[in-house]
């Protein structure tokens, strides 16, 4: 029989031996007993609950691809199918179920634009690799014209780690004659905080030759978004890539078209283009919910604050090297690595839905992710 409450009690123990007595006397005994029951029934006992935010990944060998679950949805699949000439992340999803990433050229998407085939995903590259354009390479590039551009090759995944949420991949920077350039490592750390998805991507460049990075603006981490998270424009615009080839974006219905820029330092809209900022957030709302993506640069990488190529039509990407090109010839970097040197790129990805983040709330993420 159980109860509640204090009860005190007052006992005389005596120990008693051939050596020598030992007396026990007003000994106090607290017991505290509280909340219990005579009995527990058998299936009154609760479940332990499920661990939230679960990170699984599931390979998929036949399509080369990793998906990359989060409490059993699909956030979004490492590719490396070589339909596109490097591994990207796509689709991008929202807790909420909303893709953030344009469809095209995977999954091609009425109300789209169609320009840009290299554009997919989420990816990391560059446009001058010892004179060769990782950036722009596509499957739209004439066989005659291959030898100037250079391929990211996925080579293994190393790991998938349910419990870190963490997936590291290697990959190589090649030339059209398959000489190899530069060895990528790549973590991805995957997690989600309330309506917030995150992806942490520290990616190191070992160079297996000596290999330049000439300032150009086609660069670094970039995400391609959906028509609705685009800036509104009704112009057609050109564009021209690093080897002066030139490419129209056709202007077109701005229904459900609201996306806009924010910077760390206060730069809105366009004017985010072509400037410094630790980071720079795209919101909007896409099928009537309010949805954002931000890309946050470390301080530990190269060109930090970095320089932002965020463009209107849905281009949104960091490049911490083209700094000749952004500053208008003021600034010069033109990076390098001997041969046997490595550096490392860490970014962070913030995928929310639901109501907008504020600059603070903002700047809380930058902080912790810059401490680590």
């Amino acid at each position: 029989m159980f109860w509640r409450g204090i009860r005190f009690s007052r006992i005389n123990f005596k120990i008693d031996n051939d050596m020598n007595k030992i007396n026990f006397s007003y000994i106090l005994i607290l017991m505290v007993i509280s909340s219990c029951k005579d009995k527990v029934e058998k299936g009154n006992v609760a479940e332990p609950s499920p661990k939230m935010d679960q990170v699984t990944f599931v390979t998929d060998e036949k399509n080369k691809k990793v998906d990359v679950l989060i409490d059993g949805d699909l956030f979004t699949s490492y590719v490396y199918d070589g339909k596109t000439p490097k591994p990207v992340l796509y689709p991008v999803i929202t807790k909420s179920g909303n893709k953030i990433t344009r469809g095209f050229p995977i999954e091609p998407v009425k109300g789209e634009r169609v320009d840009h085939p290299h554009h997919v995903g989420i990816w990391f590259n560059y446009g001058d690799v010892n004179g060769l354009d990782f950036w722009n390479n596509s499957y739209a590039i004439k066989a005659e014209d291959k030898h100037k551009y250079g391929t990211i090759n996925h080579r293994q995944i190393v790991e998938a780690n349910a419990e870190k949420g963490t997936l590291i991949a290697k990959a190589s920077w090649d030339t059209s004659d398959n000489k190899n350039l530069l060895e990528e490592t790549t973590e991805f750390a995957f997690s989600q905080d309330g309506n917030t998805r995150k992806i942490v991507r520290t990616t190191t460049l070992k160079a297996l030759e000596d290999v330049s990075f000439k300032d150009n603006k086609e660069g670094m981490i970039a995400i391609r978004v959906t028509r609705g998270l685009e800036l509104p424009s009704d112009k057609p615009s050109i564009f021209m890539d690093a080897n002066g080839i030139p490419t129209e974006v056709e202007a077109l219905n701005n229904e459900g078209v609201n996306g806009n820029y924010l910077t760390s330092e206060g730069k809105t809209g366009e004017e985010a283009w072509g400037t410094r900022a630790k980071w720079t957030t795209l919101y909007g709302k896409v099928d009537e919910e309010p949805v954002s993506v931000t890309i946050m640069d470390h301080p530990n990488n190269v060109g930090y604050p970095t320089y932002w190529h965020a463009r209107g039509y849905g281009l949104f990407a960091a490049n911490p090297l083209g700094q000749e090109v952004f500053s208008e010839g003021k600034e010069k970097l033109n990076f390098t690595l001997a041969k046997g040197e490595s550096v490392t790129f860490k970014y962070s990805i913030l995928v929310h839905n639901g109501d907008q983040l504020t600059p603070d709330s903002l700047n809380g993420y930058f902080s912790d992710f810059s401490e680590n």
